[in-house]
């Protein structure tokens, strides 16, 4: 029987089922488990959470003479429950940038912590936990449609340290809008997200030394590297409840259009739309960032590599759609307008692709800062374009994160 109750009934040995709130408002990524430790307790109460659906078939039951909430005979109303209060806080209202970076990098940082909980078990040898995935996707993509550039920008600053994880957080929301500039359905989309959360999941079959390895792998190295596809598909078949798509996705995001890639060679039409999708989204988050062996490209440099690949690599439509999906200078991007002074980008413009939100702050006439100032290039009479992309490297802002995130990651 599952029984709903406030936090303060809670006991060790109680199985929790599922919490009644949002995702971001409670302290673990997942739910459904056994409380083992009071600590767990006291995070849940210190918490916004008020109650809690327990499940008394799998765990401690609440003593006769306490009342509860509510009272369900199935798993199925619990989930319908949470369903429809999960509906009514949902907020996918578009929103400038600059309005959504706060809240995209408490996505994010929860998002970090789920990743790498869910793959280091894994890891251990644990199913993958798909029902806590889902809320994680939920949350990503209600992020990405109310200001898309937001959580993909934020989501590209990653360490060495949790690069494997925060990369799958990265193609997760880029799956999302592509898969929305595509036009498919809202359920195509959430299945794009999952697909993009678990593509890498065979590379917790692959030894940690190789996987951190700070200099370029060897042949052999590169080859049990090469294998992830294949783990990542098997793990996910012996999970169980996996989505379709988040099964091809992990064994084909690395085929190429030319059939020149991995593990099957598929050429063409052979793989699938989202297949497609996934190598385009792995590539452009790989390229972009920082890793033990090289540091990241900047933004519209990486856009601009990967359309002198997208020739035989990827298939056409999809990458357009996918540019059109960030931007040809995406958000942090570093441009240098015609007037000489260097900005970064910190929002698209959905009419022209050509005239983003740029914020300016230095001069190359007078080598020197300048106070910052926010220029729609698509508004009427604005005589200011970019006239080309400039390396970040070249020019060392060690803030450059900063401008165009309005601080967001100094606090992460």
């Amino acid at each position: 029987m599952l029984k709903r109750i406030g936090v303060q009934q809670l006991t060790v040995g109680m199985y929790l089922k599922e919490f009644c709130g949002p995702w971001l408002e409670h302290p673990f990524w997942r739910s459904s488990f056994v409380i083992s430790d009071a600590k767990d307790i006291d995070r849940i109460r210190a918490s916004n959470i008020r109650e809690v659906w327990i499940d008394c078939g799998k765990g401690r039951d609440l003593p006769a003479d306490e009342t509860v909430v509510s009272v369900a005979e199935s798993e199925a109303h619990v989930d319908a429950e949470i369903a429809i209060a999960a509906a009514t806080v949902r907020n996918t209202v578009p929103v400038p940038c600059a309005a959504e970076f706060a809240r995209a990098g408490r996505i994010v940082a929860k998002s970090r912590q789920a990743v790498t909980s869910m793959f280091e078990e894994v890891r251990m040898g644990k199913a993958v936990d798909t029902g806590g995935a889902r809320r994680l996707v939920e949350e990503i993509s209600d992020s990405v449609s109310r200001s898309a550039g937001a959580l993909i920008s934020l989501a590209r600053l990653k360490t060495a340290d949790d690069y494997t994880y925060m990369h799958s957080v990265a193609v997760c929301a880029l799956m999302v809008a592509l898969a929305r500039q595509l036009g498919l359905t809202e359920e195509q989309v959430r299945s794009a997200g999952i697909a993009g959360l678990l593509h890498d999941l065979g590379k917790m079959a692959v030894p940690l030394k190789i996987l951190n390895k700070p200099g370029k792998l060897t042949d052999a190295e590169f080859a049990i590297v090469k294998t992830h596809p294949e783990n990542g598909h098997r793990i996910l078949l012996q999970s169980g409840d996996v989505d379709p798509v988040a099964l091809d996705v992990a064994l084909h995001h690395h085929e190429k259009d030319d059939g020149s890639g991995y593990p099957k060679c598929l050429r063409g039409s052979a793989i699938s739309l989202f297949a497609k999708m996934g190598a385009v989204c792995d590539v452009y988050d790989a390229i972009t960032s920082n890793r033990p062996y090289k540091a990241g490209w900047d933004p519209a440099e990486s856009v601009r590599k990967m359309a002198e690949w997208s020739n035989g690599h990827f298939d056409p439509a999809v990458f357009q759609a996918f540019v059109k999906s960030i931007g040809i200078y995406p958000v942090g991007s570093l441009v240098r307008l015609n007037c000489g002074r260097l900005g970064v980008v910190i929002e698209q413009n959905g009419k022209s692709l050509l005239h983003p939100q740029v914020k300016v702050f230095f001069s190359t006439q007078s080598a020197a800062r300048i106070f910052p100032e926010v220029l729609d290039l698509a508004r009427p009479g604005c005589r200011q374009q970019i006239v080309s992309r400039e390396d970040p490297g070249k020019w060392n802002f060690p803030d450059l994160d900063q401008i165009w995130s309005a601080g967001v990651t100094a606090s992460r």
